[in-house]
Order: structure tokens, then C-alpha cells, then sequence
């Protein structure tokens, strides 16, 4: 039975895990030490706008052909729907502004109501109740 333990713990590509795991960890490192130079963030940059200059032409044949094949199934464009989205922003917008206006012009009407409402129709000033105004009590003589 300790022979059985002893043939199963043993694990023959431990060692290449081992080695494995150094070389990653060792790679890391110098990988790590070339990216953060100067002269890789150039050559990554060189190497960047060459593509984008390449891939222009193509791009620019792509869009003209996705905006064909949108127009065929009665689709909108990018750029259509963008200003949709922008004319709904100020749409927006608008609407928020004149809220705002119509809650000044209630809040404003209210204060007025309240102000009338504390004086009576011959120029006497009375307490208003719930907003609502009364006329003035006349003492009996």
C-alpha cells in the first residue's frame, strides 16, 4: 500500500510545470523592460500609422458599401442615426427649459394668489384661509 501512495503522488511533468512556470515569470520580466521604452512606444506608433494610412482606402470602400446595402433595406446610416440622437438631445433640453419656466410661472402665480388673497375687494387686509380669501366681519354698532 506505501508503494501504491508513493507511484501516484509522483508526477513526472511536475518538473516541466516547474520550468514552465520560470521561463513565463523570466519572460514577463524582459517583456515588461522592452514595452515601457521609448523606443518601442515609437516603433508601436510608426508601425500604427502605417496600418491606419494602408487601411484608409479600404475603410473608406467599406463605409461606401455599408451605406449602399443600409439605404437597400431601408436602414438608417451611423451618421443618421447620430443626429437623430442629437436633435432628440435638444429636444430634450427644450423640454427641461420650459419646465422650469412653467414651474417659475406656477410657483410665481401661487404667490400671487396667496398675496391677493390677504386683501379684500374695498382695500381692507383680512386672513385668507387655505389660500382662499373672505370677506371682512362687520362689527354691529
Amino acid at each position: 500500500m506505501a508503494a501504491e501512495k508513493n507511484a501516484t503522488a509522483f508526477d513526472p511533468f511536475e518538473t516541466f510545470r516547474k520550468m514552465r512556470d520560470t521561463y513565463l515569470e523570466g519572460m514577463s520580466k524582459v517583456m515588461i523592460d522592452a514595452v515601457n521604452t521609448e523606443e518601442y512606444a515609437q516603433a508601436s506608433g510608426a508601425l500604427l500609422n502605417n496600418y491606419l494610412t494602408l487601411s484608409a482606402p479600404f475603410r473608406e470602400a467599406m463605409d461606401k458599401a455599408m451605406i449602399m446595402a443600409l439605404e437597400q433595406f431601408s436602414l438608417p446610416s451611423r451618421q443618421q442615426v447620430v443626429a437623430l440622437a442629437e436633435r432628440f438631445t435638444n429636444l430634450e433640453m427644450r423640454l427641461d427649459d420650459l419646465d422650469a419656466k412653467l414651474d417659475r410661472i406656477v410657483e410665481l402665480s401661487s404667490a400671487s394668489r396667496r398675496a391677493t388673497a390677504d386683501i379684500s375687494h374695498d382695500g381692507k387686509r383680512v386672513r385668507a384661509e387655505d389660500g382662499k380669501s373672505r370677506k371682512p366681519t362687520r362689527r354691529k354698532q
